[in-house]
């Protein structure tokens, strides 16, 4: 009889523990924003590392720390795996592939050291946290979502095409000064100023610049579209999930369904 009841007890304590877990990471009240708010920042200082990664790899406290944000990456991704109401949903969505690999990288330093820089789509990843723009919108700043998604893009692949540039082409001048060439390159490749005074070399090196001038040249487009055509708002439709309105839209233009979307300063 006692076994059922330390089952029981144990079903009842993980059910409590995800209902905690969804309330911080899915709710709007006072205490969910601080947590929601906490684990933004920590997550810009994990990117940070990233980022930072190819100029202190080789320094002795390195290994502590690429291991330190390993737990701390495995961790978020249980916690929102248990706060989730359908995780297997979850875990089939892009940005939770994108945290474990990650998190494999992190785990095998040394073996997948040429991927490292992939670390960076966390930056990516986050863009496309739910309490992210939550934490926005009570600020007021809905309108400017689409137009921060545009920018989050191009800053990510301009930071994955550095990190690219730099583990294959520039890895002899390893430290500040070879990430600052490849992310030099990188740049005037992607505006497509070309002073030339950086090239990589060989076939691998034009496709390289190729790939990077065409993608590049895209997420810049998407960027002016995203400043400077009409004003639209996130909304999902509740009856088609249309996401994108006019901000005084009453009627869904798909379905016609009546939509309330709040001010700006509700």
């Amino acid at each position: 009889m006692k076994a059922p009841d330390r089952d029981g007890a144990r079903d009842s304590a993980l059910t409590r523990l995800r209902g905690t877990l969804r309330k911080l990471y899915h709710g709007r009240t006072p205490a969910a924003f601080r947590f929601q708010l906490v684990a933004i920042i920590i997550d810009l200082a994990i990117i940070a590392f990233f980022i930072a990664t190819p100029v202190i790899q080789e320094s002795p406290s390195f290994l502590w720390l690429d291991y330190s944000v390993a737990a701390l990456v495995a961790a978020d991704m249980v916690a929102r795996l248990l706060a989730s109401n359908d995780m297997l949903r979850l875990m089939k969505q892009p940005a939770s592939w994108v945290d474990a690999f990650i998190l494999l990288t992190l785990l095998m330093p040394s073996a997948l050291a040429n991927l490292g820089f992939l670390r960076i789509l966390r930056l990516w990843s986050l863009s496309r946290s739910g309490a992210l723009w939550r934490y926005l919108e009570m600020r007021g700043l809905r309108r400017w979502r689409e137009a921060s998604h545009a920018v989050i893009n191009l800053l990510t692949f301009l930071l994955v095409i550095t990190g690219f540039v730099y583990t294959f082409f520039f890895r002899t001048g390893a430290g500040l000064e070879g990430y600052v060439d490849a992310l030099y390159f990188t740049v005037a490749t992607v505006t497509t100023t070309g002073f030339g005074d950086i090239v990589l070399p060989g076939i691998a090196g034009k496709l390289t610049a190729i790939v990077t001038m065409i993608i590049g040249i895209s997420l810049f487009v998407r960027l002016a579209q995203a400043l400077f055509r009409p004003n639209k708002v996130f909304f999902p439709c509740p009856q088609c999930g249309l996401q994108r309105h006019e901000a005084d839209a009453v009627h869904c233009k798909a379905c016609g369904h009546i939509l309330n979307i709040p001010d700006e300063g509700d």
